[in-house]
Order: C-alpha cells, then sequence, then structure tokens
C-alpha cells in the first residue's frame, strides 16, 4: 500500500479499511485504486477476517474520482482514451472485488458520497452513514453521466429514484437513502463510528465459514431464473449442513448452550 493513503487495521474478526486522503475527500486516484484492490486481494486469502469496515478520514467519505488525475490523462496522442479506458476498467474490477471479498464489507458513509463515492457505498454489502451525509451521482452537471456508478446504484436502488439522481445531478440526504434502500442505517454523526462496529461485531460474531458461503450464494442466485435459484442454494444448504461447526451448531441449540465453533475469536 502507499504510505498511509489506506490505513488497515485488524481488530479480532473485524478489519477496517481506512481511505486517508482527506486532501482531496478521499478520491479514487490512481493510487487509492490500487491500495484498495491490494486490501481486498488480501482479505480474500484471511482466514480470520469476518467483517471489513470501508471509512474515510476528514470531511467526506468519498468525493468519486480524482478530476484533477482524468484531466491530466488527456494529454496523450489519442486524447487519453486509452488511460481512461484503463482506469475505468480498474475501478469497475476493484468494485466487484467488494462483492468476490467472502467477508460482507460495511460502509461507514459522513459527509458526501458523490459519483463513484456513491459507487462504492452501492457496492458494499452494508452501509452506515451519519446525519447530514449527502449522496450524488452528479457528474451530469459538468457534462460527464455517471454511468459506471449507475450499475452498482441500479442493482441497489429502485431505477426510477437512480434514474433521476443521474438525470438532475442532485443530491439525496441519508434519510432518503435510507428510504431507497441505498444505506441501511442512519444515526446521529457521534455515533456512527460505534454503530458500525456494533454492526459489524454482531456479523463477526456469527459462523464466518456460514456467513462466507451465504454471501457467495446471495450474490450467485441473484441474477438467476427462480428455479435455478433455488436450485444452486439448495445446493448451498446441503455444503452449509455439512459443515462440522454447523453440526455443533444445531447441537448447540438444542442441547441449549453456546457453540464451540473451531474459529478465532
Amino acid at each position: 500500500m502507499s504510505d498511509d493513503l489506506l490505513l488497515r487495521e485488524d481488530d479480532g474478526a473485524v478489519t477496517y479499511l481506512t481511505m486517508n486522503s482527506p486532501g482531496n475527500l478521499n478520491a479514487l486516484s490512481d493510487a487509492m485504486l490500487a491500495d484498495l484492490a491490494s486490501a481486498f486481494r488480501s482479505l480474500q486469502q484471511s482466514q480470520t477476517a469476518r467483517v471489513v469496515v470501508l471509512r474515510g478520514t476528514g470531511k467526506a467519505f468519498c468525493a468519486g474520482h480524482d478530476l484533477k488525475e482524468m484531466t491530466a490523462k488527456r494529454q496523450a496522442n489519442d486524447g487519453g482514451a486509452a488511460a481512461m479506458r484503463d482506469l475505468f476498467d480498474r475501478c469497475s474490477a476493484m468494485m466487484q472485488m467488494i462483492q468476490r471479498v467472502p467477508q460482507p464489507v460495511i460502509a461507514e458513509v459522513h459527509g458526501i458520497a458523490t459519483a463513484a463515492g456513491c459507487q462504492l457505498v452501492a457496492s458494499c454489502d452494508l452501509a452506515v452513514a451519519a446525519e447530514g451525509t449527502r449522496f450524488g451521482v452528479n457528474g451530469v452537471n459538468i457534462g460527464l453521466f455517471c454511468s459506471t456508478p449507475m450499475v452498482a446504484l441500479s442493482r441497489n436502488v429502485p431505477r426510477k429514484q437512480v434514474f433521476e439522481m443521474l438525470t438532475t445531478g442532485e443530491f439525496i440526504d441519508a434519510t432518503r437513502a435510507r428510504e431507497i434502500g441505498l444505506v441501511n442505517r442512519v444515526v446521529p454523526h457521534d455515533d456512527l463510528a460505534a454503530e458500525t462496529d456494533a454492526l459489524a461485531r454482531k456479523i463477526a460474531g456469527k459462523l464466518g465459514s456460514a456467513v462466507r458461503i451465504g454471501k457467495r450464494a446471495f450474490y450467485d442466485q441473484l441474477d438467476l431464473p427462480l428455479d435455478k435459484a433455488y436450485e444452486l442454494t439448495g445446493a448451498v444448504m446441503v455444503e452449509n449442513m455439512l459443515n462440522r461447526d454447523t453440526v455443533e451448531g444445531i447441537s448447540a441449540f438444542l442441547d441449549k448452550r453456546e457453540p464451540e465453533w473451531n474459529q478465532p475469536d
């Protein structure tokens, strides 16, 4: 990782990733994208992390792409076409990694989450927002339609709501974001870290292998026809039921005791 650009803290079963570039509102610069991708690749191999919290320092969660970097890329002979394609390919790959890591990823959002920053929130599995946080895909205001952020948003939010955000460039507040399904919870700013941590710890207290297989199945079944979705998830249930720790969990429930799972505390 670049020096201090993305901070990682492992606290028991919870890993905290903190975007630490407050000067540009934690924009998704080339370096930030590289560090996030590296962190998620590492988490794919982790046997101890069961939940990931993604957050940002300073006044904002994330202001999207670094427009100064994007402008500089246009100096190439092709007007920056190859560099722009590479940028959006790398960003899209990183966003997809969030859903492919086995751990649930929770966005802890404050200040603003705009354009690709809003895409980042939509790409996370869960999101907790501070009161007063604003969300927008406002690229249209400067003549740049937020087409790649649209992909993640349209898979989280009803289409007419997304299209209105995309075409007007208007911001919505945290309460509205919760109403349309972009975030799970809205809390006072002073309670944001504690509320996110409590949610992370609650999930981390579950059987990690069950949550991992469940997250994978959740995304795998979404776009399948109904019969294929049941076929896939039925096989997942069998795999899950044969897990030794799951057998122990069921036995503990029937015996009215706490399960003794074979996973780190």
